[in-house]
């Protein structure tokens, strides 16, 4: 696939589709806009072309301004890097007992969120605010909702938890300590929660660092729901709520000692992905935890205060909008649809790198 992205070097820098086969370049449409023939020289004449901007616009006058220059198979993408962002979809991970565990992944932001099915019941953990795929998941498999949980408050998506548990009239499971000024209603998630889907069970496992909060989650004694503490090619940062020196020892507690005793064929699923290599060939993200403290270097910083100045030193930018996305999901504020989609845009940055 051939990709023309118009939007500003910057923001394309910052975020852009990827994929294995993606070919893409870079031409603002300030610039094509009095100059065509500086893109028209370097675009294939024997593949379709898809133009791509923030939201649409600039991609449809691009489209027709090259189309007008005489040039054919020349596609707009609709929604722009807006709708990139919104899509995603259910990749079955594997079996539970008396039915499976499904990872939907939306690519274009880097988030994933699970469904845990068993016996005509479903449990969603890490939901986004899209919720027409979940919804249309529950209506293909023909299920009852019987909880939906957030590993932890986000700071980098809006939350569909509650939205989802409202219009299923279940409980929705939120870690007490990240709850603490929260405006609505929720069921405590603590250390000792169990949930029975089915005849799966899924055990919460205290593990802060990321927030103060943050639990996971043990599916069936085969998965392990890490949220955003643990990733396939890095660890969870421990600063979106400005605590970074104080949760910094909650973060390697977890890491080294909580999730080291756990059992190592246990399969890690994550709450983001930050690159398409960390993808498995089904689309899916996923890693055996041994195989994770054996390649992840976050794992395996010995020295106490290199750790300390990994998580805390040198981070990435902080996600777009991270304040007004946990006012959001504590239920303080509530933006229209127009401005939580742009509270969204950009990639998630959950990850120390």
């Amino acid at each position: 696939m051939f990709i023309l992205d118009v939007r500003p070097k910057d923001a394309f820098d910052d975020w852009k589709v990827e994929g294995e086969n993606v070919k893409i370049i870079n031409k603002p449409f300030s610039e094509l806009k009095d100059n065509l023939e500086s893109v028209q020289s370097v675009l294939p004449s024997d593949e379709d072309i898809y133009v791509i901007c923030a939201k649409g616009h600039s991609s449809t006058k691009t489209a027709e301004m090259l189309v007008e220059a005489g040039m054919e198979n020349i596609y707009s993408v609709k929604g722009g890097m807006q709708a990139w962002s919104e899509h995603l979809e259910p990749i079955k991970i594997g079996d539970v007992s008396g039915g499976a565990i499904y990872q939907f992944v939306r690519i274009g932001k880097g988030c994933l969120s699970y469904a845990i099915v068993s016996n005509g019941e479903a449990a969603f953990v890490d939901p986004s605010r899209l919720l027409k795929p979940y919804k249309e998941f529950i209506r293909e498999h023909n299920v009852s909702v019987m909880g939906v949980l957030d590993t932890h408050l986000h700071a980098d998506h809006i939350s569909g938890g509650r939205a989802l548990s409202n219009d299923y009239d279940s409980p929705y499971y939120l870690p007490p300590k990240d709850a603490a000024e929260v405006q609505y209603h929720y069921t405590e998630l603590n250390e000792d929660t169990i949930i029975e889907i089915g005849n799966t069970t899924i055990k919460a496992l205290y593990s802060p660092g990321h927030t103060i909060g943050s639990t996971s989650f043990i599916v069936d004694d085969s998965y392990l729901l890490t949220g955003d503490i643990l990733f396939i090619d890095s660890i969870g940062r421990p600063d979106l709520a400005g605590k970074a020196e104080d949760w910094v020892g909650d973060l390697r507690e977890t890491l080294y000692s909580r999730y080291k005793d756990l059992k190592p064929d246990l399969t890690v699923l994550p709450a983001h992905f930050m690159t398409i290599d960390e993808m498995n060939e089904d689309g899916s993200v996923s890693h055996p935890l041994s195989n994770l403290y054996k390649e992840n270097h976050g794992l395996n910083i010995e020295d106490k205060e290199e750790f300390r100045k990994t998580v805390t030193e040198n981070l990435p930018p902080q996600p777009n909008s991270y304040e007004k996305i946990r006012e959001t999901n504590m239920g303080k504020v509530d933006p229209g649809e127009d401005e939580k989609r742009e509270m969204e845009t950009g990639p998630n940055r959950c990850a120390v790198r």
